[in-house]
């Protein structure tokens, strides 16, 4: 099995990670054998190192440092939010044309991998700003209350990098993530799964932009949307909106 590279230099190399992809072990899956980490060194010949992560159900940018070094700087930078960093969602509802949400997260913390840590800490800092790009109204009773059903087409921006920021921020605005099982709602996650055969969380990190540790020179890295994006972007007529 291979990743799909999208990035490689002497220093760094960047995969869009597939969704359900594990970046690396974890007490959280045993049982899982693959692991974008492992996938990504076997395709270069070399250790890599993980600097920032994504989610299990997110796909998309995913970066590496190819020595210890390098790693450091990076993550030095995502920490001093130096990273821009850029996702596409399809949310629930009509999301304002364009905002940015301030709203401060709680520490979440997994039962096993975090076993041990404390969980007294105050909430921390989390801020994401986000863009409309389409909106669609279907012909579909998801909610009882309603005759028809809206999404949207979103592009977000987060500031920081918390836990389920992007996830945990569009629930909280009632626009949650389409295929957040987590953090989204059952009833149109089912919805999608039925009427349009998507299994995925539709969160896709498209783009990363940093400065590259060693040349100094600006880089921007795309990620390319998968099967089960481009077939609702189709469906939805919502290719223009990403031109």
């Amino acid at each position: 099995m291979s990743v799909d590279i999208i990035y490689e230099d002497e220093s760094l190399v960047a995969i869009n990670k597939e969704a359900g992809l594990l970046v690396h072990r974890s007490w959280l899956d045993k049982g899982e054998t693959r692991f974008a980490m492992q996938l990504t060194r076997d395709a270069v010949g070399c250790h890599v190192f993980p600097v920032h992560r994504l989610d299990r159900p997110t796909s998309g940018v995913l970066l590496f440092a190819k020595n210890a070094t390098v790693a450091r700087t990076l993550t030095e930078a995502f920490t001093e939010q130096k990273v821009r960093k850029q996702y596409l969602a399809v949310v629930r509802g009509y999301m304002p044309e364009q905002g940015t949400l301030d709203y401060a997260l709680s520490l979440q913390l997994d039962d096993i991998a975090d076993k041990f840590a404390s969980s007294d800490k105050p909430p921390q800092s989390a801020v994401t700003h986000w863009q409309s790009l389409a909106q669609i109204e279907l012909p579909f009773a998801v909610s009882k209350k309603h005759p028809t059903t809206r999404y949207s087409l979103v592009s977000l921006t987060p500031e920081t990098g918390r836990k389920h920021q992007l996830r945990r921020h569009m629930a909280h605005l009632f626009h949650p993530i389409v295929g957040d099982t987590t953090h989204g709602e059952g009833r149109h996650n089912r919805f999608f799964r039925q009427q349009y055969d998507c299994q995925r969380m539709l969160l896709h990190a498209n783009r990363l932009s940093f400065t590259h540790p060693v040349s100094q020179a600006p880089l921007h890295l795309s990620a390319g949307l998968d099967a089960d994006w481009q077939k609702l972007l189709g469906e939805f007529g919502w290719q223009a909106a990403l031109d």
